[in-house]
């Protein structure tokens, strides 16, 4: 146990001689407030419960022909990138059997050419089997770089579902778009 203090002391000796206070305060500060941010971070646990999972707002209903939702080119699919659940066992709007909405989420804005107004639209991925593989789609219409991560598609969004394994992606239409997206 000497030898543990002896240790203790000669470290905490040289901390004390390397390091002012204020540079020890100002880590100090900046952990405390690093760690009490870390709760504020986009990803929530598929184990919080199955109450607390966010899942997006039902398609509102949209008059006029929607198209294929198992083409890339399907309206809905603007900022999408992955597999369309279409093409594998689900829907536009619901996962295949045997996965499960992740909670995050990304969004984006398309325009529907049957009304020709703006919608958000919520991507969800489906996680928990395999990937899907079919009808691989890369829209980036409207994406933003990293630091936007709530608009950027190139995040594995199954970080807080069950499973991190990838299968496929839906485009929940979420509400209509009050401002027009800028074009690039």
């Amino acid at each position: 146990m000497k030898g543990l203090d002896e240790w203790l002391e000669q470290r905490a000796r040289k901390i004390a001689r390397n390091t002012s206070r204020r540079t020890f305060l100002a880590r100090l500060g900046g952990m405390l407030a690093g760690g009490a941010a870390l709760p504020l971070l986009p990803v929530a646990r598929a184990s919080a419960g199955p109450d607390s999972a966010r899942v997006p707002a039902p398609d509102e209903t949209i008059e006029g022909p929607e198209g294929d939702p198992k083409s890339c080119e399907y309206w809905r699919h603007c900022a999408i990138d992955g597999s369309a659940c279409a093409c594998c066992g689900g829907s536009s709007t619901t996962c295949p059997p045997g996965t499960e909405i992740s909670p995050v989420t990304w969004i984006g804005t398309c325009r529907n050419p049957a009304d020709g107004k703006e919608y958000l639209i919520s991507y969800n991925d489906c996680c928990g089997k395999t990937f899907c593989g079919r009808c691989i789609c890369n829209r980036n219409e409207g994406e933003r770089p990293e630091y936007h991560w709530y608009r950027n598609n190139d995040i594995n969004w199954c970080a807080g579902a069950t499973s991190q394994v990838y299968n496929c992606s839906i485009a929940v239409v979420v509400g209509q778009a009050t401002e027009s997206q800028p074009e690039k």
